[in-house]
């Protein structure tokens, strides 16, 4: 370490005794000269970097100006300048009676390609409802040409349609049958033996709570307040019970005195009616098949069996993806022309531009808004062919704006362009810059001077830039720290020339 040290602090003095001694020896100069300008003090080692600078013009990464898609008059405008907006939200649409014939046909025109279109798609549940029209039609045809199933069940619906009509009967019957005095006595008597009942339960609850009030030393060896507890629980039960039953023995007493209900007599005919006409039916279907089917009959469900067949075969295999495939391009064709009447965002953004209003009338081709995603900005620059090829995706940029003083802002390299485009004799590569640190400060439409970092050093001797502009002359120092050649005429760009990271030094 030592002797590194020693080597750069020789190599520093003979560099100082060379450019004294080019001072002295060069006409005009003077020893009061170098002193004044050059002091062999300033030059030292740190980092250096070397750049490719250019300019242009921040852009977000994705921009849209929308337009409508047919003529009309704008209803609302949902969205305002600087409003952030989600892909396929509706930001204004036209008034509907404004819209052409076209437009407004396209509404029936959607709604029967839908039905087309499902229609096809359900061709399985088709082919499924048919399948089970064949196998009803198969079973009709195998019950016709054997009837003693059919019979028996025709046989047994007779039956029950007439024990309906019988029940029905005794219903009217008891309610407009007159009361007897012996079932208004036998109500009577009934009503007063719950009565009863219920006056015992009543005193025997009396008793056993006289019971529970007693103190615990007034009760006999056999006795117990728990035993009474439990007692009064089940004449507690009881009392419910009995009071039940009294209410219940009490609405038929009273029914049995009241006269009959006009509208539950109504309702006992109408049943009695209902049971009668299904009555007849069932003796009619009895007698239809009573001898079997007729040929006439049979021949009708082996038609009927052919068809269920046909129509199977039909839909069995479904719809070919051609004809669905054409259904759905008709869907898409209405949908299409229905969206024509309003504007929708194709990306997430930020609404930057409102060009119609609300009233206004507009054609196709009319701008309707400005639609920019703000949430990554780019710079685009153009990198001349001597540079192009010190440039490469992910190297740093720094990046400065002439509307934004003393702020500097950070980004990298995303794209460079493997064709370059001349102009005048002058080709350039377009390379795209990524910002990695903006703020709101920064807007698409600005101008950007862009310092892209092709090349760092951690170690490198460096002098003032004054220095190489007054002395004229500066050494080139190889890996080992020895001068390359005496001297290296002065450029007029040092700072290009020898890649300063800092105008003031190299």
């Amino acid at each position: 370490m030592k002797k590194t040290v020693y080597i750069i602090l020789a190599f520093v003095g003979v560099l100082a005794l060379a450019v004294v001694l080019y001072l002295v020896l060069s006409p005009g100069s003077s020893s009061d000269t170098l002193s004044e300008e050059m002091d062999a003090s300033q030059v030292d080692i740190g980092p250096l970097s070397e750049i490719v600078g250019a300019t242009g013009t921040v852009s977000s990464d994705q921009s849209a100006l929308l337009t409508w898609k047919t003529s009309g008059l704008v209803a609302d405008t949902y969205y305002h300048v600087g409003d952030i907006v989600q892909a396929g939200d509706v930001l204004a649409v036209l008034n509907p009676a404004s819209l052409s014939p076209l437009d407004i046909l396209a509404q029936a025109e959607l709604v029967a390609a839908r039905k087309a279109l499902d229609n096809l798609l359900e061709s399985q549940t088709q082919a499924a409802l048919a399948y089970q029209s064949v196998e009803k039609a198969q079973q009709a045809l195998d019950d016709a040409r054997n009837p003693i199933v059919d019979q028996s069940s025709a046989l047994q619906a007779v039956a029950e349609a007439e024990k309906d009509v019988a029940d029905a009967e005794r219903r009217l019957n008891i309610l407009t049958a007159p009361v007897s005095q012996a079932a208004l006595d036998q109500a009577q008597a009934n009503l007063v033996l719950k009565e009863k009942k219920m006056a015992d339960n009543q005193e025997m609850i009396d008793r056993i709570q006289k019971r529970l009030n007693k103190r615990d030393d007034q009760y006999k060896p056999w006795e117990s307040r728990k035993l009474y507890r439990q007692i009064m629980d089940n004449l507690e039960f009881q009392r419910i019970q009995l009071q039940i039953d009294y209410e219940n023995t009490l609405k038929r007493y009273e029914n049995l005195k009241s006269p009959p209900n006009s509208i539950d007599i109504a309702v006992a005919e109408a049943d009695l009616l209902d049971a009668q006409a299904r009555l007849q039916e069932a003796q009619r279907a009895w007698q239809r098949i009573a001898d079997g089917v007729s040929p006439a009959e049979l021949a009708l469900l082996e038609a009927q069996l052919a068809d269920a067949i046909r129509e199977y075969e039909r839909v069995k295999d479904g719809p070919t993806p051609q004809d669905i495939t054409a259904a759905q391009a008709r869907v898409t064709a209405a949908q299409a022309t229905l969206e024509n009447a309003s504007i929708v965002a194709p990306f997430n953004g930020t609404i930057t531009e409102v060009i119609s209003n609300a009233n206004d009338l507009v054609s196709p081709g009319s701008p309707a808004f400005r639609l920019d995603d703000l949430s990554s900005l780019s710079v685009d620059v153009g990198v001349s062919e001597i540079d192009i090829n010190l440039v490469e995706a992910g190297q740093p940029v720094i990046l400065t704006f002439d509307a934004i003083l003393d702020r500097q802002y950070n980004g990298r390299v995303v794209e460079v362009a493997p064709v370059g485009t001349a102009s005048q004799g002058i080709v350039d590569f377009m390379v795209r810059v990524e910002l990695t640190d903006p703020d709101s400060d920064v807007r698409p439409g600005m101008t950007a001077a862009v310092e892209i970092i092709v090349k760092q050093t951690e170690e490198a001797f460096r002098l003032p830039n004054r220095s190489i502009k007054e002395i004229n002359f500066a050494y080139q120092i190889d890996q080992g720290g020895n001068p390359k050649s005496p001297s290296v005429p002065y450029q007029d760009n040092p700072a290009s020339s020898w890649g300063m990271s800092d105008p003031g030094e190299i």
